[in-house]
């Protein structure tokens, strides 16, 4: 797969106004990351998008993370695979920059000011109105994220018993006061005992 220059600009740009409507945090914006990335370019598939996100949120750092491993599979797979070695790595380093300067930008900047603005009038009707009103948006947006990862998940049937698990999890923490570390050590045991 080549990209041409005009593809980079474009993918750079896509991500700079991306950056600017990403409420809640990078992952919400998954869904038209993998619009774009899966469905209108076609220079990712579904199993490495996904997968990107996956190792994203199982390593250790911010969740941001996945929009660098998105640029680095795209930029080796731009510069020849794998195989092609130095050469590749090195436009999966660019590619990786560049999503990352898109994402962050813009997002960076604009979230400076508005706390600056939201500490200044934090008594405000306007500002407490639209720390509410963000709530659900919020909310929608990380749901569409999971959504969008569910179905090849659930797919497999042997994945029906997380799948459960993840169920109980939401309706444990939605109608008691247990504390989400207990239910992540839960979870981790029955993963280490080979259940989930």
């Amino acid at each position: 797969m080549s990209l041409s220059w005009s593809d980079w600009l474009h993918m750079v740009l896509h991500f700079l106004s991306l950056s600017l409507i990403t409420f809640g945090g990078v992952v919400a914006a998954a869904p038209d990351m993998h619009r774009y990335f899966v469905d209108q370019q076609h220079w990712l598939s579904d199993p490495q998008f996904n997968s990107s996100i996956t190792l994203a949120q199982i390593a250790p750092g911010p969740n941001v993370l996945f929009v660098a491993i998105l640029g680095w599979t795209l930029g080796v797979q731009a510069g020849g695979g794998m195989q092609a070695g130095p050469i590749a790595w090195a436009w999966g380093v660019l590619a990786a920059f560049l999503c990352l300067l898109g994402i962050l930008g813009p997002s960076g900047c604009l979230t400076l000011l508005v706390n600056r603005w939201g500490t200044r009038y934090q008594d405000k009707l306007a500002v407490r109105a639209f720390k509410a009103g963000m709530a659900p948006l919020l909310i929608a947006l990380m749901f569409s994220t999971g959504w969008l990862l569910l179905p090849p998940i659930q797919a497999d049937a042997q994945h029906a018993s997380g799948l459960l698990l993840t169920a109980a999890s939401v309706v444990m923490m939605w109608k008691t006061r247990i504390h989400v570390l207990w239910m992540l050590s839960f979870g981790a045991l029955l993963g280490l005992l080979g259940w989930v």
